[in-house]
Protein backbone atom coordinates (compact mmCIF):
# COMPACT_ATOMS: atom_id res chain seq x y z
CA UNK A 1 0.00 0.00 0.00
CA UNK A 2 0.96 3.70 -1.22
CA UNK A 3 2.80 5.10 2.27
CA UNK A 4 0.32 8.34 1.61
CA UNK A 5 -2.47 6.59 1.98
CA UNK A 6 -1.91 4.84 5.71
CA UNK A 7 -4.26 6.70 7.93
CA UNK A 8 -4.89 6.17 11.84
CA UNK A 9 -6.53 2.41 12.28
CA UNK A 10 -8.86 4.19 14.48
CA UNK A 11 -9.63 6.36 11.30
CA UNK A 12 -9.46 3.19 8.80
CA UNK A 13 -12.13 1.26 11.13
CA UNK A 14 -14.50 4.18 11.79
CA UNK A 15 -18.56 3.90 10.89
CA UNK A 16 -19.55 7.81 10.38
CA UNK A 17 -22.61 8.87 12.58
CA UNK A 18 -25.57 8.25 10.46
CA UNK A 19 -28.25 11.13 11.11
CA UNK A 20 -32.57 10.72 10.68
CA UNK A 21 -33.47 11.90 7.52
CA UNK A 22 -34.31 15.24 6.40
CA UNK A 23 -37.64 16.62 4.60
CA UNK A 24 -35.41 17.72 1.60
CA UNK A 25 -34.41 14.01 1.11
CA UNK A 26 -37.88 12.59 1.88
CA UNK A 27 -39.53 15.03 -0.50
CA UNK A 28 -36.94 15.16 -3.30
CA UNK A 29 -38.02 10.65 -2.95
CA UNK A 30 -40.91 10.58 -2.68
CA UNK A 31 -42.11 13.48 -3.94
CA UNK A 32 -44.34 15.15 -1.35
CA UNK A 33 -45.42 18.56 -0.77
CA UNK A 34 -46.19 18.34 2.81
CA UNK A 35 -44.07 16.33 5.67
CA UNK A 36 -43.79 16.20 8.98
CA UNK A 37 -40.45 15.32 10.43
CA UNK A 38 -40.84 13.95 14.08
CA UNK A 39 -37.32 12.12 14.10
CA UNK A 40 -34.61 14.27 15.89
CA UNK A 41 -36.14 15.21 19.17
CA UNK A 42 -36.24 18.99 17.99
CA UNK A 43 -38.63 22.11 19.44
CA UNK A 44 -41.87 21.52 18.00
CA UNK A 45 -42.35 24.94 18.54
CA UNK A 46 -39.25 26.24 16.55
CA UNK A 47 -37.35 29.39 17.28
CA UNK A 48 -37.82 31.87 19.75
CA UNK A 49 -39.13 35.40 18.32
CA UNK A 50 -36.55 36.83 20.83
CA UNK A 51 -33.63 34.54 19.10
CA UNK A 52 -35.07 35.30 15.52
CA UNK A 53 -34.68 39.52 16.55
CA UNK A 54 -31.17 39.22 17.65
CA UNK A 55 -30.30 36.96 14.59
CA UNK A 56 -31.86 39.56 12.39
CA UNK A 57 -30.32 42.12 14.37
CA UNK A 58 -26.66 40.48 14.84
CA UNK A 59 -26.63 39.26 10.98
CA UNK A 60 -23.89 42.45 10.46
CA UNK A 61 -21.33 41.04 12.87
CA UNK A 62 -20.92 37.53 11.11
CA UNK A 63 -17.72 38.90 9.23
CA UNK A 64 -16.20 39.24 12.76
CA UNK A 65 -14.86 36.65 15.26
CA UNK A 66 -16.45 35.85 18.06
CA UNK A 67 -15.03 36.37 21.38
CA UNK A 68 -12.41 33.68 22.43
CA UNK A 69 -13.75 31.12 25.12
CA UNK A 70 -17.29 33.21 24.74
CA UNK A 71 -16.92 34.70 28.17
CA UNK A 72 -20.38 36.77 27.98
CA UNK A 73 -22.22 33.60 27.53
CA UNK A 74 -20.42 31.93 29.97
CA UNK A 75 -21.09 34.51 32.66
CA UNK A 76 -24.61 34.55 31.57
CA UNK A 77 -24.94 30.60 31.86
CA UNK A 78 -23.02 30.68 35.30
CA UNK A 79 -25.68 33.18 36.49
CA UNK A 80 -28.60 30.67 34.90
CA UNK A 81 -27.33 27.71 36.71
CA UNK A 82 -26.06 29.45 39.64
CA UNK A 83 -22.40 27.84 40.06
CA UNK A 84 -18.90 30.19 39.19
CA UNK A 85 -18.31 30.76 35.42
CA UNK A 86 -14.58 29.25 35.75
CA UNK A 87 -17.28 26.01 35.94
CA UNK A 88 -19.11 26.96 33.13
CA UNK A 89 -17.39 25.56 29.53
CA UNK A 90 -19.64 26.07 25.96
CA UNK A 91 -19.00 24.78 22.72
CA UNK A 92 -20.53 23.86 19.41
CA UNK A 93 -23.15 21.81 20.57
CA UNK A 94 -22.72 19.27 23.26
CA UNK A 95 -20.88 17.08 21.02
CA UNK A 96 -17.84 19.14 21.50
CA UNK A 97 -17.79 19.21 24.88
CA UNK A 98 -18.04 15.51 24.67
CA UNK A 99 -15.01 14.97 22.79
CA UNK A 100 -13.05 17.35 24.90
CA UNK A 101 -13.97 15.76 27.60
CA UNK A 102 -12.03 12.90 26.00
CA UNK A 103 -9.53 14.49 24.82
CA UNK A 104 -8.63 16.07 27.69
CA UNK A 105 -8.80 13.15 30.44
CA UNK A 106 -8.23 10.27 28.48
CA UNK A 107 -5.11 8.48 27.57
CA UNK A 108 -4.37 6.79 24.65
CA UNK A 109 -3.98 2.93 24.49
CA UNK A 110 -4.36 3.02 28.89
CA UNK A 111 -7.60 4.09 29.74
CA UNK A 112 -11.34 3.04 29.12
CA UNK A 113 -14.71 4.95 28.73
CA UNK A 114 -17.84 3.18 30.34
CA UNK A 115 -21.67 3.64 28.95
CA UNK A 116 -25.01 1.77 28.75
CA UNK A 117 -25.73 -0.03 25.45
CA UNK A 118 -27.71 1.81 23.37
CA UNK A 119 -26.26 5.39 24.00
CA UNK A 120 -25.63 8.57 22.53
CA UNK A 121 -23.63 7.54 19.61
CA UNK A 122 -21.04 10.33 20.41
CA UNK A 123 -19.53 8.77 23.51
CA UNK A 124 -18.53 5.90 21.50
CA UNK A 125 -17.46 7.73 18.40
CA UNK A 126 -15.07 10.45 20.29
CA UNK A 127 -13.35 7.28 21.94
CA UNK A 128 -12.62 4.91 19.24
CA UNK A 129 -11.11 8.10 17.22
CA UNK A 130 -8.25 9.15 20.42
CA UNK A 131 -7.61 5.47 20.77
CA UNK A 132 -9.38 4.76 24.16
CA UNK A 133 -11.19 1.70 24.40
CA UNK A 134 -15.09 2.11 25.00
CA UNK A 135 -16.88 -0.22 27.11
CA UNK A 136 -20.69 -0.62 27.18
CA UNK A 137 -23.27 -2.31 30.18
CA UNK A 138 -26.66 -3.15 28.43
CA UNK A 139 -29.87 -1.42 29.91
CA UNK A 140 -31.76 -3.75 32.11
CA UNK A 141 -34.79 -5.53 30.29
CA UNK A 142 -37.13 -2.96 31.60
CA UNK A 143 -34.66 0.12 29.88
CA UNK A 144 -33.69 1.11 33.42
CA UNK A 145 -30.02 1.93 34.53
CA UNK A 146 -28.11 -1.21 35.85
CA UNK A 147 -25.62 0.56 37.99
CA UNK A 148 -24.15 -1.82 39.97
CA UNK A 149 -23.19 -3.78 36.47
CA UNK A 150 -21.83 -0.11 35.27
CA UNK A 151 -19.39 -0.15 38.34
CA UNK A 152 -18.52 -3.91 37.84
CA UNK A 153 -17.04 -3.09 34.30
CA UNK A 154 -15.06 0.24 35.57
CA UNK A 155 -11.75 -0.05 37.26
CA UNK A 156 -8.43 1.86 37.76
CA UNK A 157 -7.58 3.06 34.57
CA UNK A 158 -11.73 4.45 33.99
CA UNK A 159 -11.20 7.72 32.63
CA UNK A 160 -14.86 8.68 31.81
CA UNK A 161 -18.44 7.47 32.92
CA UNK A 162 -21.22 8.44 30.32
CA UNK A 163 -24.82 8.59 31.31
CA UNK A 164 -27.84 10.31 29.42
CA UNK A 165 -30.70 10.84 32.12
CA UNK A 166 -33.88 10.96 30.35
CA UNK A 167 -31.95 8.82 28.33
CA UNK A 168 -32.20 8.48 24.28
CA UNK A 169 -33.57 6.32 23.27
CA UNK A 170 -35.42 5.07 25.69
CA UNK A 171 -36.72 7.80 27.95
CA UNK A 172 -35.80 6.40 31.34
CA UNK A 173 -34.74 8.81 33.84
CA UNK A 174 -32.75 7.88 37.33
CA UNK A 175 -33.36 10.30 40.19
CA UNK A 176 -30.38 12.80 40.88
CA UNK A 177 -29.82 10.67 44.64
CA UNK A 178 -29.21 7.34 42.27
CA UNK A 179 -27.16 9.54 40.30
CA UNK A 180 -24.95 10.86 43.06
CA UNK A 181 -25.09 7.15 45.18
CA UNK A 182 -23.14 5.90 41.28
CA UNK A 183 -20.33 9.04 41.42
CA UNK A 184 -19.78 7.89 44.84
CA UNK A 185 -18.99 4.51 43.93
CA UNK A 186 -16.64 5.02 40.99
CA UNK A 187 -13.32 4.37 41.36
CA UNK A 188 -10.90 7.70 42.17
CA UNK A 189 -9.57 8.60 38.77
CA UNK A 190 -13.07 8.28 36.92
CA UNK A 191 -15.39 11.34 36.14
CA UNK A 192 -19.16 10.61 35.98
CA UNK A 193 -20.77 12.59 32.82
CA UNK A 194 -24.78 13.03 33.23
CA UNK A 195 -25.97 14.01 29.67
CA UNK A 196 -28.83 16.46 30.54
CA UNK A 197 -29.99 17.12 27.41
CA UNK A 198 -33.68 16.10 28.10
CA UNK A 199 -33.90 17.16 31.75
CA UNK A 200 -36.26 19.99 30.95
CA UNK A 201 -39.00 18.11 29.88
CA UNK A 202 -39.23 15.69 32.72
CA UNK A 203 -42.10 16.34 35.16
CA UNK A 204 -39.85 17.04 38.29
CA UNK A 205 -36.68 18.17 36.88
CA UNK A 206 -35.46 19.45 40.44
CA UNK A 207 -35.38 15.48 41.40
CA UNK A 208 -33.87 14.12 37.95
CA UNK A 209 -30.89 16.95 37.37
CA UNK A 210 -27.25 17.05 39.49
CA UNK A 211 -26.93 20.84 39.12
CA UNK A 212 -28.12 21.51 42.63
CA UNK A 213 -25.83 19.30 43.91
CA UNK A 214 -22.64 19.95 41.87
CA UNK A 215 -21.13 22.47 44.26
CA UNK A 216 -20.38 19.54 46.68
CA UNK A 217 -19.12 17.21 43.49
CA UNK A 218 -15.86 16.86 42.04
CA UNK A 219 -15.61 14.40 39.86
CA UNK A 220 -19.04 15.18 38.33
CA UNK A 221 -19.97 16.78 34.85
CA UNK A 222 -23.09 17.83 33.99
CA UNK A 223 -23.61 18.74 29.94
CA UNK A 224 -26.84 20.64 28.81
CA UNK A 225 -27.81 21.66 25.22
CA UNK A 226 -29.86 24.51 23.46
CA UNK A 227 -30.94 22.25 20.65
CA UNK A 228 -34.27 20.72 22.19
CA UNK A 229 -35.77 23.21 24.96
CA UNK A 230 -34.46 26.66 23.23
CA UNK A 231 -34.62 25.21 19.64
CA UNK A 232 -31.05 26.15 18.78
CA UNK A 233 -30.83 22.85 16.85
CA UNK A 234 -29.23 23.96 13.68
CA UNK A 235 -26.99 26.78 15.45
CA UNK A 236 -24.95 24.23 17.67
CA UNK A 237 -24.72 25.51 21.35
CA UNK A 238 -24.01 23.28 24.12
CA UNK A 239 -22.91 23.76 27.62
CA UNK A 240 -21.49 21.97 30.58
CA UNK A 241 -20.89 22.94 34.38
CA UNK A 242 -17.36 20.79 35.06
CA UNK A 243 -14.63 20.92 38.29
CA UNK A 244 -13.06 23.73 38.16
CA UNK A 245 -9.55 22.47 37.44
CA UNK A 246 -11.30 20.69 34.26
CA UNK A 247 -12.92 23.73 33.11
CA UNK A 248 -9.17 25.58 33.07
CA UNK A 249 -7.77 22.36 31.22
CA UNK A 250 -10.68 22.52 28.63
CA UNK A 251 -10.83 26.30 27.47
CA UNK A 252 -7.05 25.62 26.93
CA UNK A 253 -7.08 22.96 24.63
CA UNK A 254 -10.89 23.90 22.92
CA UNK A 255 -10.16 24.98 19.43
CA UNK A 256 -10.59 28.88 19.14
CA UNK A 257 -13.84 30.37 18.01
CA UNK A 258 -15.68 26.81 17.59
CA UNK A 259 -18.78 28.53 19.19
CA UNK A 260 -19.96 31.84 16.28
CA UNK A 261 -20.96 34.60 16.77
CA UNK A 262 -24.49 34.43 15.86
CA UNK A 263 -24.88 31.24 18.02
CA UNK A 264 -23.32 33.12 21.35
CA UNK A 265 -26.20 35.98 20.17
CA UNK A 266 -28.96 33.79 20.03
CA UNK A 267 -28.15 31.61 22.89
CA UNK A 268 -28.24 34.90 25.23
CA UNK A 269 -31.40 35.58 23.84
CA UNK A 270 -32.56 32.00 24.53
CA UNK A 271 -31.92 32.28 28.19
CA UNK A 272 -33.91 35.59 28.39
CA UNK A 273 -37.33 34.36 26.41
CA UNK A 274 -39.15 32.55 29.53
CA UNK A 275 -41.99 32.86 27.70
CA UNK A 276 -40.89 30.40 24.59
CA UNK A 277 -39.19 27.60 26.87
CA UNK A 278 -42.30 27.29 29.69
CA UNK A 279 -44.51 27.07 26.45
CA UNK A 280 -42.20 24.57 24.89
CA UNK A 281 -42.48 22.52 28.23
CA UNK A 282 -45.87 22.80 28.06
CA UNK A 283 -46.67 21.69 24.55
CA UNK A 284 -44.13 18.81 24.95
CA UNK A 285 -45.38 17.46 28.16
CA UNK A 286 -48.79 17.91 26.80
CA UNK A 287 -48.00 16.16 23.91
CA UNK A 288 -46.56 13.31 25.35
CA UNK A 289 -48.95 12.24 27.20
CA UNK A 290 -51.73 12.82 24.46
CA UNK A 291 -49.07 10.49 22.07
CA UNK A 292 -48.98 8.04 24.60
CA UNK A 293 -52.63 7.88 24.94
CA UNK A 294 -52.62 7.36 21.28
CA UNK A 295 -49.87 5.07 20.31
CA UNK A 296 -51.49 2.87 22.99
CA UNK A 297 -55.03 3.11 21.56
CA UNK A 298 -52.94 1.90 18.37
CA UNK A 299 -52.18 -1.36 20.34
CA UNK A 300 -48.22 -0.10 20.28
CA UNK A 301 -46.34 -0.79 23.41
CA UNK A 302 -45.20 2.95 24.86
CA UNK A 303 -42.23 2.95 27.06
CA UNK A 304 -42.43 5.26 29.71
CA UNK A 305 -40.87 8.51 28.84
CA UNK A 306 -39.34 11.96 30.90
CA UNK A 307 -38.23 13.56 27.56
CA UNK A 308 -39.36 14.97 24.28
CA UNK A 309 -39.86 11.69 22.73
CA UNK A 310 -41.41 8.22 22.94
CA UNK A 311 -39.72 4.97 22.50
CA UNK A 312 -42.49 1.91 20.89
CA UNK A 313 -43.17 -0.82 19.56
CA UNK A 314 -45.59 -2.32 17.28
CA UNK A 315 -48.89 -4.51 17.98
CA UNK A 316 -48.21 -8.25 17.56
CA UNK A 317 -48.85 -8.66 13.92
CA UNK A 318 -48.28 -5.51 12.59
CA UNK A 319 -45.96 -5.03 10.24
CA UNK A 320 -42.50 -5.07 10.78
CA UNK A 321 -40.96 -1.70 12.47
CA UNK A 322 -38.54 -1.05 8.85
CA UNK A 323 -42.06 -1.91 6.91
CA UNK A 324 -43.83 0.78 9.12
CA UNK A 325 -40.86 3.06 8.96
CA UNK A 326 -41.09 2.81 5.22
CA UNK A 327 -44.86 3.10 4.71
CA UNK A 328 -44.81 6.67 7.73
CA UNK A 329 -42.49 7.71 4.95
CA UNK A 330 -44.12 7.56 1.97
CA UNK A 331 -47.07 9.21 3.50
CA UNK A 332 -44.95 12.13 4.59
CA UNK A 333 -44.12 11.65 8.18
CA UNK A 334 -40.33 11.20 9.26
CA UNK A 335 -39.82 9.40 12.77
CA UNK A 336 -36.45 7.42 14.03
CA UNK A 337 -36.36 3.77 13.53
CA UNK A 338 -34.06 2.23 15.93
CA UNK A 339 -31.80 -0.57 14.22
CA UNK A 340 -28.89 1.10 14.96
CA UNK A 341 -29.46 1.60 18.09
CA UNK A 342 -29.71 -2.50 18.51
CA UNK A 343 -33.69 -2.37 18.89
CA UNK A 344 -35.18 -3.15 14.77
CA UNK A 345 -37.90 -4.12 16.35
CA UNK A 346 -39.19 -0.35 18.16
CA UNK A 347 -39.28 3.32 17.00
CA UNK A 348 -38.80 6.81 18.52
CA UNK A 349 -41.15 9.69 17.80
CA UNK A 350 -40.14 13.04 18.79
CA UNK A 351 -43.42 15.05 19.76
CA UNK A 352 -44.57 17.73 17.57
CA UNK A 353 -47.47 20.35 17.64
CA UNK A 354 -50.75 18.85 18.40
CA UNK A 355 -51.42 18.85 15.00
CA UNK A 356 -48.26 16.85 13.57
CA UNK A 357 -48.98 14.27 17.17
CA UNK A 358 -52.49 13.74 15.22
CA UNK A 359 -51.66 13.48 11.74
CA UNK A 360 -48.80 11.08 13.04
CA UNK A 361 -51.42 8.96 14.69
CA UNK A 362 -53.68 9.06 12.10
CA UNK A 363 -50.90 7.88 9.64
CA UNK A 364 -49.47 5.18 11.68
CA UNK A 365 -53.01 3.75 11.62
CA UNK A 366 -53.32 3.51 8.15
CA UNK A 367 -49.74 2.13 7.75
CA UNK A 368 -50.89 -0.55 10.74
CA UNK A 369 -54.60 -1.15 9.55
CA UNK A 370 -55.10 0.28 5.67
Amino acid sequence: MNALYEVRPEAREFDAYVPGLSIEEIRQKYGLANIIKLASNENPLGVSPIVEKALRDHAPEAFRYPRCGNPELNARLADHFGVPVERVVTGNGSDEIIDLLVRVKARPGQDNVVAFKPCFSMYELCSRMCGVEFRQVPLAEDFSFPFDELIDTCDENTALVFITSPDNPTGYTATSAEILDLAARLPERAILVVDEAYVDFADEPEQRSVLPHLAELENVVMLRTFSKAYGLAGLRLGAGVVPGWLGEMMRACQIPFSVNILAVYAGLAALSDRVFYQETLRVVREGRANLAKGLAALGCEVSPSQANFLMFRLPEGSPEARQAFEGLLARGVIVRPLASYGMPDRMRVSVGTRRENDIFLKTLGEVLHG
